[in-house]
């Protein structure tokens, strides 16, 4: 129970500095602050999992750090192609998409993030995790145990109704797009916007979230783009 404990209270810590890493970086980009991921709280819980993953899995690897790079990457990339699929299959959008980016497979991954997946994952084998672990140690282990159990009613209630919000967002967007025009869809979003809280959250934290129908827009304008190219070649 304590070793469990121990992989949750990590898993929040990871979200968490999972989210910070996210605000800061669109922080970089828009200058201003934006509170990413689609949960109410302030934790991205891909990069919990993720960083669990390369816990459990790699830690016989310590001795090999090419091997422990190329296996981070391999786990953290199918865990975002995973959960690409899965949140698009869910709620019909697409959440990121790097199809305007080179060597990307299906705009859910790209090469160009590879190299940050391991890179990350070295980082977090051999400086922070030994630090939080070391740290955490030094809790008792009824404290830990309690922290443990926070986190995952917070969690799971957290999960429960952003879902349910979520769903509403997703039933309004294929409301507008049964009317076929772009115009309703950009509507829609701007009355999401007005509305605050998640919806508010949702829009700003994911600007680049595309449903099927801009999706499919994008790609005949691409490839009408590559055709103008060769014409005029």
């Amino acid at each position: 129970m304590a070793k469990l404990a121990l992989y949750v209270v990590l898993f929040f810590i990871y979200s968490f500095l999972g989210w910070v890493m996210e605000v800061g970086f669109a922080f970089y980009k828009k200058h201003k602050f934006v509170n990413r991921g689609f949960l109410i709280g302030p934790y991205c819980p891909i990069y919990g999992w993720g960083c669990i993953l390369i816990i459990i899995l790699l830690s016989r690897y310590l001795k090999e750090p090419i091997t422990l790079f190329v296996m981070a990457t391999l786990i953290c990339s199918i865990l975002e192609y995973v959960t690409s699929y899965y949140m698009e299959k869910r709620y019909n959008a697409r959440w990121w998409d790097y199809s305007n980016k080179k060597f990307n497979l299906n705009g859910r991954i790209c090469l160009e993030m590879l190299g940050a997946f391991g890179a990350l994952g070295l980082f977090i084998m051999y400086v922070v995790n030994p630090f939080l672990v070391n740290l955490l140690n030094k809790l008792p282990v009824l404290v830990l145990e309690i922290l443990a159990v926070i986190i995952v009613i917070v969690y799971v209630g957290d999960s429960i109704i952003s879902s349910f919000i979520i769903r509403k967002f997703k039933n309004e967007i294929e409301v507008a797009e049964e009317d076929k025009t772009e115009e309703i869809t950009n509507k829609v979003r701007k009355e999401l916007i007005k509305k605050g809280g998640l919806y508010k959250r949702l829009m700003n934290a994911f600007p680049q979230i595309k449903t099927y129908k801009e999706r499919l827009n994008d790609m005949k304008d691409r490839l009408a783009k590559k055709i103008s190219q060769q014409d005029k070649k």
